[in-house]
């Protein structure tokens, strides 16, 4: 049964049979779900246009429009929505074109209401891990986590799902794709989110002061320690402690970070005897911890500790999706904070943003935004305002074009501008299946200048029919 926020999921009930339909929707609103109950497909269209579901329990003998066609237009106009099939007859074959539909689950009728119930909560939670994920704003400034992208999504449902547990996560992943905004959002969604959250940059504390930084010390126990101070694990303690840059640990650091977490003890340098601390463990590396283990430059044990749930972030290039949301937000945020005039980002600029390789990660795009906020004149950012500020990338031909790095040809600038935008519309066009809408919608395009471009660029619909 989902644990929270189960007011919030509207259930559309569809049932000709109104003995059927109040006996299941007094049964669901008893589960504590909001229900709304109507009789036949083409109401339940009605009520998902005008109003919005979360769930749907479909009867399949429906007067008008089947179920099953019920269930298909669903999937068009709101494929979010989590649709149960719920039907008398127990034909093998209807089960499976319900599934081909993306139904989430077939249950008979002839069936006990726990099955019902247990697959409307399975259900359940499916959309409260989406509703954590559509509400990322966690008021960590600028870092905010921004995005749609399936690469992205399967990231954050993987940490909402670990969350609530005491498990260790060790993520990995490039410098700059927001490991550490990763590491707080399972901190904030678990029974230690209200108590403290302690990050240390293992890369970043010099050899001779990182047991202090972790264990801290004792008054007069080295040069210079002059008062007590305590250490990363202590100001953890009841809370969750993010060891960043493990994999930069030294084998002595690593040797008692593995007693720590083994014992659930710790000593202060110099400390006389051992303080205990109860601390939510998540670790990020950048490094190939296997390979490092291989070396001899990592503990095997403390690996194998860490690594109870990994967690890969992807790169920006992984999920480019969501460049031109976040290229929109830093630039939104970065205006706010220093009182500067909103700016817009025109097609050509999406484009180019698309298209660049962004070896920097999320954080090489947060920069970039910053400093078009900053020094771009007017209100509008063009293509030609920031391809001075992108990095040259290693790769040759093709995919250095489409990093927006490689010098321009005979052509000179504009053709690579035109490659860009060019490639950026048929990867949007592909994405949505070829359906214009919804590409000139994510493109930031009205459809007549969407089809305008096709023109253009020679693009077309025979491409794919032609590979």
């Amino acid at each position: 049964m989902p644990s929270k926020g189960k007011e919030r999921i509207r259930v559309l009930v569809v049932e000709d049979r109104e003995d059927h339909r109040r006996m299941l929707a007094g049964l669901l609103e008893d589960r504590g779900y909001a229900v709304v109950a109507v009789p036949s497909g083409e109401k339940a269209i009605e009520k998902v246009r005008s109003e919005g579901v979360d769930l749907a329990v479909l009867d399949l003998n429906l007067p008008g429009k089947s179920g099953l066609e019920v269930l298909e237009e669903l999937g068009k106009i709101a494929p979010s929505i989590r649709a149960i099939m719920w039907t008398a007859e127990g034909s093998g074959q209807v089960g499976f074109e319900a599934k081909a539909k993306n139904a989430f689950a077939y249950v008979e009728k002839k069936s006990s209401n726990d099955q019902l119930l247990a697959a409307l909560d399975r259900a359940a939670e499916a959309v409260e891990l989406r509703q954590q994920v559509q509400e990322l704003e966690m008021g960590v400034g600028p870092d905010a986590i921004v995005g749609e992208s399936p690469a992205l999504r399967k990231v954050l449902e993987t940490a909402a799902r670990v969350a609530p547990s005491s498990a260790k996560v060790l993520l990995t992943g490039e410098n700059g794709t927001g490991k550490d905004l990763i590491a707080r959002f399972i901190h904030v969604r678990s029974r230690r989110g209200d108590q403290a959250f302690v990050k240390l940059n293992c890369a970043a504390i010099p050899k001779d002061l990182v047991e202090s930084e972790l264990f801290g010390h004792e008054k007069g126990s080295f040069t210079g320690a002059l008062q007590s101070k305590k250490g990363k694990f202590e100001l953890a303690d009841h809370g969750s402690l993010f060891l960043d840059e493990i994999g930069d640990l030294g084998t002595d650091a690593q040797a008692k970070v593995l007693r720590a977490i083994e014992t659930g003890e710790i000593e202060r340098v110099g400390g006389q005897r051992p303080l205990t601390v109860d601390v939510r463990l998540v670790a990020a590396t950048n490094r190939d911890l296997p390979s490092e283990v291989r070396e001899g430059r990592f503990r095997e044990d403390l690996y194998f500790r860490l690594n109870v749930v990994p967690i890969h972030v992807p790169t920006l290039a992984e999920r480019a999706d969501d460049v031109p949301l976040l290229a929109r937000h830093f630039l939104a945020r970065t205006a706010e904070r220093e009182g500067l005039p909103a700016k817009e980002l025109a097609p050509d600029a999406l484009a180019l943003l698309r298209g660049y390789a962004w070896p920097g990660n999320v954080r090489e795009l947060r920069n970039m935004m910053e400093r078009a906020a900053v020094l771009v004149e007017g209100d509008r950012i063009e293509a030609a305002d920031l391809e001075g500020w992108l990095e040259p990338a290693e790769n040759e031909g093709e995919d250095a074009a489409l990093a927006g790095t490689a010098e321009a040809g005979a052509g000179g600038l504009r053709e690579e501008m035109d490659r860009f935008e060019a490639n950026a519309i048929r990867r949007e066009l592909e994405a949505a299946k070829w359906n214009v809408t919804q590409a000139a919608a994510k493109l930031g395009l009205d459809r007549t200048n969407l089809h305008r471009k096709m023109r253009k660029y020679g693009i077309g619909r025979h491409e794919e029919e032609a590979e």
